[in-house]
């Protein structure tokens, strides 16, 4: 607990077992309350290895997808009593040392909606971030902060903290099971008037971290300006959109 407060790590998975264990071992323990993984169809030891390291595990027989796996982790969490979500890629991408900070700034009451950033200190590129989703990060980040009214630095962060209050308040189930789901979510806490913070986390990018190829980054980059023009046409009152609507 964190000043009174449950806190609860999700880890949505698949194939994560190369880089599990080392992303477990960072997250605080003296704070965080459980750690919840959500296996998504892995073929590899996920599950087993997630079992010894005594995770509450919840394991889809099928791929669902990134967004699918996400609606199932934010499900798990708010039944242990979660005051404070904090999502962690399990492929170590992100450093999970960034947990206590992201939680005290929402059990503190400054914010709503923590992400945690790899554009802010300006170490995407050293990190190992290919030019191009550099390049389409900064891009379509300034289409979607310049559409969605916000100054976000970047939208398309995994590494991310939200209240219980956000969770219960905002319609998630009705968005996608792929990975625009991301960018959905953020666009109806700003719908739904919550506070969004960020805080600057480095990142590494290996072998074994998950990434999307060139052509579905392309078909990401598409969809999250189509889902920005939604909010914005919701906005106006020419066409309401439903993923806004409770």
């Amino acid at each position: 607990m964190l000043l009174g407060q449950r806190i609860i790590v999700i880890l949505p998975a698949f194939n994560a077992e190369k880089t599990l264990a080392k992303t477990v071992s960072e997250i605080d323990r003296e704070i965080v309350d459980e750690i919840v993984l959500v296996d998504d169809g892995s073929t590899d030891g996920t599950v087993q290895l997630a079992e010894s390291l005594h995770l509450k595990v919840h394991r889809h027989t099928n791929n669902l997808g990134y967004g699918g796996n996400q609606k199932t982790c934010f499900r798990e969490a708010l039944k242990l009593r979660a005051d404070i979500v904090v999502m962690v890629h399990p492929d170590y991408q992100y450093t999970p040392r960034l947990v206590p900070a992201m939680a005290s700034m929402l059990v503190n009451d400054v914010y709503d909606v923590v992400l945690a950033s790899r554009i802010l200190g300006g170490t995407a590129r050293s990190g190992g971030m290919p030019l191009y989703k550099y390049v389409s990060n900064r891009f379509l980040t300034l289409l979607e902060n310049w559409m969605i009214g916000m100054k976000l630095s970047e939208y398309h962060t995994g590494y991310r903290a939200y209240t219980r209050k956000v969770l219960t308040a905002i319609p998630y189930e009705k968005n996608s099971d792929d990975f625009i789901f991301d960018n959905q979510i953020l666009i109806q806490a700003k719908h739904f008037g919550f506070r969004f913070g960020e805080i600057s986390c480095p990142t590494r990018y290996f072998e074994e971290a998950s990434s999307i190829n060139f052509w579905r980054s392309m078909r990401y980059g598409w969809a999250c300006l189509y889902e920005a023009l939604r909010y914005r046409l919701d906005k106006w009152g020419i066409a309401r959109y439903w993923r806004l609507q409770p």
